[in-house]
């Protein structure tokens, strides 16, 4: 079985031989410990592929994500990092004063200059699922260009402004959606982060009605085109899983160990794929192997009925051990 054909099967839910592996590895990984990263990929091969390409050179775009001090990104946003290896956090946001709505601009540049040549090529010369990570994130772009608190409020008070700047950024990324359906890719990636520990952001009801819909376009966009959508967001938010399955998303990451898993497998399992996850916050930095080991027996024991479903999938942080990520993957393939 290839990977291709594993990760279909394992989406469309059909047994496989063994769980589909993807390792996310934070940039503190990718810069400091990459010696480890390139020996774990090599004893345990992920079944997800990324294709080539390249988004045009953003205008405003000063200097590099992950380093130490300030970098402004394609959208004006500026990030302060103050540990190396991380993204940081947006001190300084260029709508922060509603009066800049009216002459702000989008970095369309970022999409009239992509580069989409070498997608197909990029997919036809593997035997790895495709998997493209795009530039939607909606509600988050939202905070980042308003400010967190200012957003919150707007949405309280149904400010017009933020329903504007909303059309803005749906235009947005409705287009570089439909860049990517004029691909070979096999699917397609999005996020925002909804969730609080033990809650999401805002109720149910206002997400429904102002986020839902938008997120709705996003899938048929893709599934028009005949690609999996996968959607990825932290926090608690098993209020919303219903309608992110009813929408259309193939395959959903969120924090697992933040919810009530067993419930979810009963409740969700069958119904769309659980793409990982295992306790980033607690038993992957700073768990015993056997503590992980009995976190993967967990998550399997209550998502994975024999018949696909479920990645195998995991965060490898600054602060986590490689042996705790290596148990992962090792307990994962004990599954048959």
């Amino acid at each position: 079985m290839t990977s291709r054909e594993r990760v279909i099967r394992t989406l469309q839910h059909l047994p496989v031989d063994r769980a589909p592996r993807e390792l996310w590895a934070l940039a503190g990984i990718r810069f400091f410990r990459t010696e480890e990263m390139n020996q774990m990929l090599e004893r345990y091969p992920c079944d997800f592929a990324g294709v080539e390409f390249s988004y045009g050179k953003a205008e405003r775009e000063v200097g590099s994500e992950g380093y130490v001090g300030s970098y402004v990104d394609a959208w004006g946003c500026v990030w302060h990092v103050a540990e190396p290896g991380v993204a940081g956090e947006v001190k300084e946001s260029p709508l922060e004063d509603w009066a800049a709505l009216a002459s702000y601009k989008l970095p369309w540049e970022q999409l009239r200059e992509a580069d989409f040549s070498n997608v197909n090529r990029s997919v036809a010369g593997t035997d790895l699922f495709t998997k493209a990570g795009s530039l939607v994130r909606l509600f988050e772009r939202m905070q980042f260009l308003r400010g967190t608190e200012n957003l919150f409020i707007d949405l309280a008070y149904g400010t017009k402004e933020v329903y504007k700047l909303l059309e803005m950024l749906h235009d947005f990324f409705r287009t570089e959606l439909e860049m990517w359906a004029r691909t070979d890719v096999e699917a397609v990636s999005f996020m925002d982060d909804w969730g609080s520990q033990t809650a999401l952001l805002i109720s149910p009801a206002m997400w429904r009605g102002i986020f839902k819909p938008l997120y709705k376009d996003y899938c048929d966009i893709l599934h028009g085109a005949g690609k999996y959508v996968f959607f990825h967001s932290d926090g608690f938010i098993s209020d919303i899983y219903p309608d992110l399955i009813e929408i259309g998303v193939d395959a959903i990451n969120s924090q697992l160990f933040c919810m009530d898993i067993e419930s979810l497998g009963e409740k969700y399992a069958g119904k769309i794929t659980f793409w990982g996850e295992i306790d980033r916050q607690h038993v992957l930095p700073f768990g015993s192997t056997e503590e992980v080991r009995d976190a993967v027996r967990r998550v399997r024991k209550a998502l994975d009925r024999g018949n696909g479903g479920v990645i195998a999938q995991c965060e490898w942080g600054v602060g986590t051990p490689s042996e705790n990520i290596a148990a992962v993957f090792d307990e994962w393939d004990k599954v048959r």
